[in-house]
């Protein structure tokens, strides 16, 4: 039983190093640092300018569908590096089938693109 605590030793004190450096570097820099802000550190920075409207007003359809298709075309790449890296393993399976897959995604992208989802107006 005391052997097997042992191996776990090194995690322990992995954890408590870590825990005592996040502590140190929290709390390090409000002790040293000078704490003077002023009004202008202290306003809301929204792009570049001063805050305007409501936060909680709502957002056009159009940016929820630009950010769907980054996800899928994120995702896509994701999916090509290790497919090339097991390219020679997978043989003419593998190829066949991430052409079907990226033929699926090139209809859906085409599609989207003459539906007018990428038209930002």
């Amino acid at each position: 039983m005391n052997d097997m605590l042992l191996e776990y030793l090194p995690i322990l004190i992995f954890f408590v190093i870590a825990i005592i450096l996040s502590g140190v570097f929290v709390t390090l820099p409000m002790l040293i640092a000078r704490q003077a802000p002023d009004a202008e550190k202290l306003s809301a920075y929204e792009c570049g300018f001063e805050a305007f409207g409501d936060a909680r007003k709502q957002f056009d359809v159009r940016f929820y569908l630009v950010a769907i298709l980054f996800i899928i075309f994120d995702l896509e790449v994701a999916f090509l590096f290790p497919w090339a890296v097991a390219l020679g393993d997978i043989g003419i399976f593998g190829f066949v089938s991430m052409m079907i897959f990226l033929g699926v995604l090139t209809i859906g992208f085409i599609y989207e693109w003459k539906k007018g989802a990428l038209e930002w107006e």
